[in-house]
Formats: structure tokens, sequence, C-alpha cells
């Protein structure tokens, strides 16, 4: 396996993705909306799938839930490897303006700073920066 690229299916998505973009940064691409497609009839303005490009090794990609049940909490955790005590601190913040916090920013035994966060849309966050 190159790589892992998540995909998250979530309500508002066109809201979600801007809002974890403030947060992480990168663009937004590749995005393309149920408009015109027969089988996506009623969805109209909905994403039916955008990508945001935090890096060149980094993408999540996103879908509108398009009317379906979605669970939200526990059932997926992003794990993602932070450069900098000042990025983890940011992001931290950032996610617990408007989320829950389920493990507070903390060194840990293992040499890293260490959180995790549920944001607004109820993803989990585990935030991990490994100390050099």
């Amino acid at each position: 396996m190159n790589k892992l690229i998540p995909h998250l299916r979530i309500e508002n998505c066109k809201e979600a993705i801007e809002y974890y973009q403030r947060i992480f940064g990168g663009e937004i691409k590749n995005t393309q909306l149920a408009d015109g497609i027969e089988m996506f009839k009623g969805h109209e303005g909905k994403y039916i799938h955008a990508e945001l490009h935090i890096n060149e090794d980094c993408i999540i990609y996103f879908a509108d839930s398009l009317g379906k049940q979605m669970i939200n909490g526990n059932n997926i955790l992003f794990g993602p490897d932070l450069e900098s005590e000042e990025e983890i601190t940011k992001i931290y913040h950032d996610l617990s303006q408007e989320g829950e916090i389920q493990m507070e920013l903390q060194d840990t035994f293992w040499g890293a700073k260490h959180a995790i966060v549920k944001d607004k849309y109820g993803i989990a966050w585990e935030l991990n920066y490994t100390k050099k």
C-alpha cells in the first residue's frame, strides 16, 4: 500500500471541507456536484466528491451524505502525525473551539505531544507530534 486516503461522508460537505481547510491548510480540488447526474437527482448543490490536498502526501476525500443516515462518533479516528509543537497546539486549539476535548494536549511516555479532540462534525482526531 502506497498511502491511505480517508473518505469522509458528511452532512454539509461544502461547509465541512472549508472548515477543515481553515484548520489544516491546503487546497480544495476536484469538486463535483450532484447537479445534472440522474442517479443523484434531488441532491442538486451537494458534493458527490471533493478533495482536500493538505500537502503532497496528505489528501482527504469528502462527499455529502446525500440524505443517508450517518452516525458520527467513534467509528472513525484520524491520526495525523504533526511536524511541530506549534502546529499541534494550533490544530488542537482550533478543533476544540466548537468540539469536545476527549484527551487534553499533554506530554506522553513515548516522547510526544498528544491529544484527542472530537470536532463539531463528530469526527475524532488523535493528534500526535513526536518530539525530535
